[in-house]
């Protein structure tokens, strides 16, 4: 096993340890608070954001971390930490709002960008024990509950009136209808969490994943963003740019398009047509 493959394991074990966290909480009548205007945070947050962290530091000494639930209030010190040379980017639980309506669309998400660019990902879906797991340059894999493990890839739908787009169910931007128009497509699937969407593209069932505008944030798309390349999909921004891991600001600016690949180019091209 190469060092990079024992990486993975490592992560996909660590991530595996704070779903279990958070589908123990999951089974009990927690209570929701909000951080701020609707922006929830349950005990399961934090926990899990405690377990990974953790980990993360004994398994990775020197390695920094930018966790959602422990991010250092000084701007300079992310900034700082984002520019390190390995980053690893956690969302402990993304979909709090669908974990706290119980609708299953959860996920632990773990990635690492190396230089300012997603390299490795983590994604484990607590309900149902699935994890995703990929390493830019190598290959994606699905593992279920029982440690069994599928290779993944992207579809090979090119044309837009054929696919089935995933958006969000709680931030639906005002440009995403026009540019569904634009494109022709007929079959749009909301969903809760970047990470249950990125899932659904590797999986199968989805071809495409768009979000405009502000919202997401590093820590929600590093670990899906590696996986999905891994896969053989592409990620960028509305403009076609790569996320820029390293800038130091936490927040992606220009959107999400997120695919398989295929229809990467007709997307950008309907954006900047709008």
């Amino acid at each position: 096993m190469t060092s990079h493959d024992q990486d993975l394991a490592q992560v996909l074990r660590i991530a595996r340890l704070a779903s279990d966290r958070v589908r123990a909480i999951y089974a009990t009548d927690f209570t929701v608070e909000l951080k701020g205007p609707n922006d929830p945070v349950t005990r399961a947050d934090r926990e899990a954001n405690e377990l990974i962290c953790t980990a993360l530091r004994a398994s990775f000494p020197g390695d920094a971390i930018v966790a959602e639930e422990s991010v250092p209030d000084d701007p300079a010190e992310v900034a700082r930490l984002a520019a390190s040379e390995r980053v690893w980017f956690v969302d402990p639980l993304d979909g709090t709002r669908e974990f706290a309506d119980r609708n299953g669309e959860f996920c632990v998400m773990i990635g690492l960008a190396i230089h300012g660019r997603a390299a490795l990902g983590v994604v484990v879906m607590p309900v149902t024990g699935e994890a995703l797991a990929g390493r830019v340059g190598a290959a994606a894999f699905a593992e279920d509950a029982q440690g069994a493990r599928r290779p993944l890839s992207v579809s090979t739908v090119s044309d837009p009136r054929a696919a089935t787009l995933m958006v969000s169910r709680s931030h639906r931007p005002p440009m995403l209808d026009p540019l569904i128009q634009r494109l022709g497509i007929e079959r749009v699937v909301p969903c809760g969490s970047v990470g249950v969407k990125i899932a659904r593209l590797v999986l199968g069932p989805a071809d495409l994943y768009v979000h405009g505008g502000l919202g997401a944030k590093c820590w929600d798309t590093c670990a899906p963003e590696a996986i999905l390349v891994a896969a053989g999909g592409r990620f960028s921004d509305l403009a076609g740019k790569p996320i820029a891991y390293a800038s130091g600001d936490l927040v992606l600016r220009n959107g999400i398009v997120a695919s398989n690949g295929a229809l990467h180019e007709a997307v950008l091209e309907a954006v900047r047509a709008g």
